[in-house]
């Protein structure tokens, strides 16, 4: 019998002392090992690029691209790791988050404690200028990819059993920017330096800028179905931007209910991290699949548009400041 993790689903589960904490205070400071990277990878990509371009090349960004963001980012980080929105077995967890690391933006653990301390800064009445992406557009990006945020006051960081306690989780975040080598040395045997850089520099360039990009839109303009309320920012959904994301620029979607492992709620939202996770429980490999009409009626969201409450479970509308 598979018995279900307990999990809350509408709390930021990694992180402690959240009385004590403020996301308000702090200052920015040059992250020198991601400045470093972020700049290597998109000069190899703008310099080496165009010198190598081919549509075998082309073909071999997108794929790679394809399957890092989607099973590793999407599913792997995003769904399983971070919100536990599916049960699968521990080596599949495992795979999918080599996946995740692969897509050259960071470890396991780090993106888990970057993730949760945004998410509850962006709940609450105010935070940070850096959290809340108040910034003019290219200024927020310089930042985004080359600075960090030290909180005067941050939360603890505690991932729990299973994530924190991982050996393999600990090694890959030492090591998240070595996972270049043995795909470059892949690439490099199947076609050469033009698979090197458009299987790596392109990509690792391509999908780090994609990510802050779509971070900016999704929590500063776009459409939205429901509110979180007494947040100080509010997501949005960035269509244009879905089959990218795989699914996750259904943002608003997420906001309202972040346990869901569909983000795609409403006809149309095309969700191709969703469309992964029905797959793998087809085959038998992921269980207790959550969506919001089976997950508890979630307190302190509220329905903007008619279409809203048709995915909810019952009983969310009398618990939700309806603005219909």
């Amino acid at each position: 019998m598979m018995v279900q993790e307990q999990h809350d689903f509408y709390k930021v589960n990694s992180l402690t002392n959240l009385d004590e904490a403020s996301p308000v205070e702090g200052t920015i400071v040059w992250d020198a090992p991601r400045s470093l990277w972020n700049g290597a990878m998109l000069l190899g990509a703008i310099v080496l690029g165009p010198l190598t371009s081919s549509w075998s090349a082309l073909a071999v960004f997108l794929i790679t691209a394809a399957i890092t963001l989607c099973a590793g980012h999407s599913v792997g980080f995003h769904r399983r790791l971070i919100h536990r929105s599916f049960e699968c077995p521990k080596w599949l967890e495992r795979t999918l988050v080599w996946f995740g690391t692969a897509v050259g933006m960071g470890g396991p653990l780090w993106t888990i404690r970057v993730h949760d301390s945004r998410d509850w800064a962006q709940r609450q009445v105010d935070c940070h200028p850096f959290l809340a992406h108040r910034k003019d557009f290219w200024l927020d990006g310089l930042l985004y990819l080359h600075g960090r945020l030290v909180l005067k006051r941050p939360p603890g960081f505690d991932p729990g059993p299973g994530i924190g306690d991982d050996p393999f989780y600990q090694f890959l975040d030492r090591t998240w920017m070595l996972h270049q080598i043995p795909i470059a040395l892949v690439l490099y045997w199947l076609g050469g330096w033009p698979f090197v850089v458009w299987g790596v520099f392109v990509r690792v360039a391509a999908c780090t800028t994609m990510h802050w990009g779509i971070s900016y839109f999704a929590h500063t303009q776009g459409e939205q179905d429901w509110t979180v309320d007494g947040a100080v920012v509010q997501a949005h959904n960035v269509p244009l931007m879905a089959i990218p994301t795989m699914g996750e620029s259904w943002h608003n979607n997420h906001h309202a209910f972040p346990g869901s492992a569909r983000h795609g709620l409403y006809p149309g939202q095309i969700d191709l991290g969703w469309e992964f996770v029905r797959l793998l429980r087809a085959l038998g490999l992921a269980w207790n699949v959550q969506v919001p009409a089976e997950l508890p009626p979630r307190p302190g969201i509220s329905p903007v548009r008619a279409r809203s409450l048709s995915v909810c479970a019952p009983g969310q509308a009398e618990i939700s400041r309806v603005q219909l």
